[in-house]
């Protein structure tokens, strides 16, 4: 098994760099995975889908934490095994700017679900900004399914709460945090229909 030292590498200087070194860490990482690498993918194609949702400078950050937002599921990295707090602390010792790190640290509800792990002092390492990056974010990541597809936000949650036990963290995030994300993906469809009136 490939240590995370072993996998270092320079963090880019400009915008394309970032997104093509986002690209390339997230597939050493998270392709051996299996399925959860079809996942990283679609959500990076729907994170361009929804870049308009911010500003033209913002985009750059918003494609390379879609690409990286899982790689915390990486056994070589996965050192509590929640996987928001774990990425963003590799990408952190790894010099990544602070706006993706902390987007991979609070992406999808993370701050609800660290809540319930009783793990919230340690994902506070990361400032949180409720912004519209961090909605369109969260809009890639919670359209699209397990495997890739494109699914709505009720379906997305539906299978999440199907796939864990009314015992498990997971589901338990999900009954309290719902309502919350459900509110980022429609400010960014809002956003979108600001930026592309129909």
């Amino acid at each position: 098994m490939q240590q995370a030292s072993d996998l270092r590498q320079p963090v880019a200087s400009s915008a394309m760099e970032l997104v093509t070194e986002a690209r390339e860490i997230s597939e050493r990482f998270v392709k051996p995975l299996g399925r959860r690498w079809d996942h990283v993918q679609a959500v990076a194609g729907r994170a361009h889908e929804l870049d308009h949702a911010v500003s033209e400078g913002e985009r750059p950050a918003l494609i390379a934490a879609a690409w990286l937002h899982d790689i915390g599921y990486a056994p070589a990295i996965g050192h509590t095994h929640f996987h928001p707090l774990d990425g963003a602390r590799y990408l952190k010792a790894e010099g990544w700017p602070e706006v993706v790190v902390n987007l991979v640290a609070h992406h999808s509800g993370a701050r609800f679900e660290a809540e319930q792990r009783g793990m919230s002092e340690q994902l506070a390492e990361f400032p949180f900004e409720d912004n519209a990056l961090l909605d369109a974010l969260v809009a890639a990541d919670l359209t699209t399914g397990p495997g890739g597809e494109r699914v709505s936000y009720d379906e997305r949650i539906s299978e999440i709460l199907s796939r864990y036990p009314v015992s498990d963290p997971v589901h338990q995030t999900w009954l309290i945090a719902g309502p919350v994300i459900r509110a980022a993906i429609e400010r960014t469809e809002h956003r979108l229909s600001v930026a592309h009136p129909k």
